[in-house]
């Protein structure tokens, strides 16, 4: 199962790229999103093992994954280490246009699980909750980064 879900926005990359990273504020800018508890970091700050929780339209989803942020790419990667996704690599890439930024969140996801078709891990994860997340949390991130000139690049207020 694979899905990209993607969407411009009219902003800096690293504008973007600064509220994406910073994962541990995500239950306050995301409204889907319930928790994300930082288990571990690197001394460079640059990899997290984070427990994360959203919803589905109210439907509760959790996840163990690792965190790599790459800033000289603007690129964030993750791997899903426990929970119903474990396996499932996840990729943020953010390319700079001349009037904003086109940025994509692709999903891997080969679960071994012999008695569930492809057709259906592709309509339940991948279609039914993990593109209906990544959706809205790229239209708030896109709504913040476009309309809150208050942020710097780190996310925080001035």
């Amino acid at each position: 199962m694979q899905t990209t879900t993607s969407l411009f926005m009219y902003a800096e990359p690293a504008r973007i790229y600064a509220l994406a990273c910073d994962t541990p504020r995500w239950p306050e800018l995301l409204p889907h999103y319930r928790w994300v508890r930082t288990l571990e970091q690197s001394a460079d700050a640059r990899r997290r093992v984070l427990h994360m929780a959203a919803t589905r339209d109210g439907i509760p989803v959790e996840w163990l994954a690792e965190q790599l942020c790459i800033p000289c790419h603007y690129r964030i990667e993750f791997h899903h280490i426990g929970g119903v996704t474990r396996g499932m690599h996840v990729a943020w890439t953010l390319e700079g246009r001349t009037r904003g930024t086109h940025v994509s969140i692709w999903h891997s996801f080969q679960p071994n699980w012999p008695c569930v078709p492809d057709v259906l891990v592709q309509l339940i994860i991948g279609d039914f909750f993990i593109d209906n997340i990544a959706r809205k949390t790229l239209g708030r991130f896109r709504a913040l980064a476009e309309t809150s000139p208050n942020l710097h690049e780190t996310g925080e207020p001035r």
